[in-house]
């Protein structure tokens, strides 16, 4: 056997080994999708008018801070329409003054100047920005709850470039509702000083405010589950928020009850630690989305960590702690379409789809054989290693096989037997010029070489951006297609030519090439 032969040989023999220790054995090895496992498909629409919101919360609590730093006179700051707000009644002989405020601490909001009002409107750049930036968090953070719950090989992208939506696809769910629980959530957890009481009514609760909601206070309720209930006063702005927290874990407080244990970040322990010092004696709330989990006095100075009590039961405990070390939502989540596929369903699928392979094998078998004779059997060895090579490579990208992605298998088949055939036909016509067999073979492969690879570079292409922009599903199509196009490209053109090579290059006299 010649050298280059040899070395050929040794390395197709090299890529079948490796290609079964991946795919062995394929059950272990390669993960199933939505359609085939079972599970969870969802749209989820971001609410990225919270985003807008929440900033113009924060902006209008800074700028009423300077304001009062800088002893400027106004009366009230009023939020208005969305990602707008005023200052009423300013000083006109301190217009300036509030203008190099404006330009110096706000340069991401308009202003424009009416009278004695002055109104701020975000700007469009940067209600794009914060818009993105929530759909952003919110994907990260589904992500991460996923990521807790264990979950093999979960689908969670957003829909679109720049699309507001977020599409989750969750294979092998045991618990559809929890689960939908859990990613709805927003977790957002704050520390609140209280400055009035619980109340049964709101009228009860402001009467010693004159009716009114001071600018820096706002009422939320106790949560009648963990809390007496009732109406409580507290501060608009937390002093530190569950984005301080470094971690959370369920834990059971003095009463052997269960209970989640917290620790904050550098950062939010010192501000944690500072506001409980000065504040000793004063009673301080616990609100997990906007509802009060706990209100308890502050009896000395707290430092770095606490624990949450709420009357939880074990389970509750466990969730809470996930949510926060999984992190917060930036913005509401909404539930567009909900699709879910039973085990039994996906298991028909695998059935269906391993049917139609087979099928589809055993006919491409049939006519290569019965057209091309021996060569059939060539292609046919290259098809066997060309799937085998494309099952190792979804088992070591731990790529997800789903029902497209079998079609997709199949569409591969075909495509790699139209290799096979380009190349015979073209030996066939060297042959009928007259030239030898040997080097109707070796002109055969070669010139059939550029129009297998320009129709195989055209469909990964296109594949390409199939898996780009595509979902799951889809996903799984394009993934098949690329790896099984590419493991064509080596064995029909590659392996095939090896074929011949060993079968004919040791004869001094060929009589006849079975084709």
């Amino acid at each position: 056997m010649k050298k280059k032969l040899r070395w050929k040989l040794i390395l197709v023999i090299a890529v079948v080994a490796l290609a079964i220790f991946l795919s062995y054995p394929p059950k272990d090895k390669i993960n199933l999708g939505l359609d085939l496992k079972g599970g969870m498909h969802l749209v989820l629409q971001v609410v990225t008018d919270d985003a807008i919101n929440i900033e113009t919360d924060q902006e209008i609590m800074r700028l009423r801070d300077q304001l009062k730093k800088k002893n400027i006179e106004f009366e009230t700051i009023v939020k208005g329409k969305l990602g707008r707000f005023t200052i009423q009644e300013i000083n006109p002989d301190q217009e300036g003054k509030i203008k190099d405020l404006l330009d110096d601490y706000f340069k991401e909001w308009d202003y424009s100047v009416i009278g004695k009002t002055i109104t701020l409107s975000i700007r469009p750049n940067v209600a794009r920005y914060l818009r993105d930036q929530a759909v952003r968090q919110c994907q990260q953070t589904i992500w991460n709850r996923v990521d807790e719950l264990g979950l093999v090989e979960p689908t969670i992208q957003r829909q679109g470039l720049a699309g507001e939506r977020i599409i989750v696809e969750l294979p092998g769910v045991e618990n559809p509702d929890k689960v939908k629980n859990l990613i709805k959530t927003t977790a957002f957890l704050e520390w609140k000083l209280v400055k009035g009481g619980p109340a049964p009514d709101e009228e009860t609760l402001l009467k010693d405010f004159g009716g009114k909601v001071p600018e820096d206070l706002e009422i939320l309720r106790g949560d009648p589950k963990k809390t007496e209930g009732g109406y409580y006063l507290v501060t608009r702005v937390a002093t530190v928020t569950g984005n301080d927290l470094r971690n959370a874990r369920r834990s059971e407080d003095e009463w052997n009850s269960p209970a989640v244990a917290f620790s904050f970040k550098p950062d939010g322990a010192k501000r944690f630690s500072k506001m409980t010092s000065e504040n000793i004696g004063k009673p301080l709330s616990i609100v997990l989305d906007g509802k009060i989990q706990e209100v308890a006095t502050i009896e000395s100075r707290i430092s770095d960590s606490g624990i949450l009590r709420g009357r939880f039961t074990v389970e509750e405990a466990d969730d809470i702690a996930m949510l926060l070390r999984a992190g917060s939502m930036p913005a509401t989540i909404k539930y567009l379409e909900e699709r879910t596929i039973g085990p039994s369903l996906g298991a028909d699928s695998i059935r269906k789809g391993l049917s139609a392979t087979i099928i589809a094998l055993i006919l491409v078998f049939i006519f290569m054989v019965f057209y091309y004779r021996f060569s059939g059997f060539n292609a046919i060895a290259a098809l066997a290693l060309n799937i085998l090579i494309l099952m190792g490579a979804l088992s070591y990208f731990k790529a997800t096989l789903t029902l497209p992605g079998i079609a997709g298998i199949i569409l591969t088949i075909g495509m790699a037997v139209d290799a096979n055939v380009l190349v015979f036909e073209r030996i066939r016509e060297e042959l009928s010029s007259g030239k030898s067999i040997l080097s109707s073979i070796s002109v055969g492969f070669s010139r059939a070489f550029r129009t297998i690879l320009d129709a195989n570079v055209t469909t990964i292409i296109a594949a390409i951006f199939l898996f780009q922009f595509g979902t799951g599903p889809v996903k799984g199509f394009a993934i098949t297609l690329i790896i099984g196009i590419t493991a064509s490209m080596f064995t029909a053109v590659f392996v095939s030519h090896l074929i011949f090579d060993l079968v004919y290059s040791k004869r001094k006299k060929i009589e006849k090439l079975s084709i």
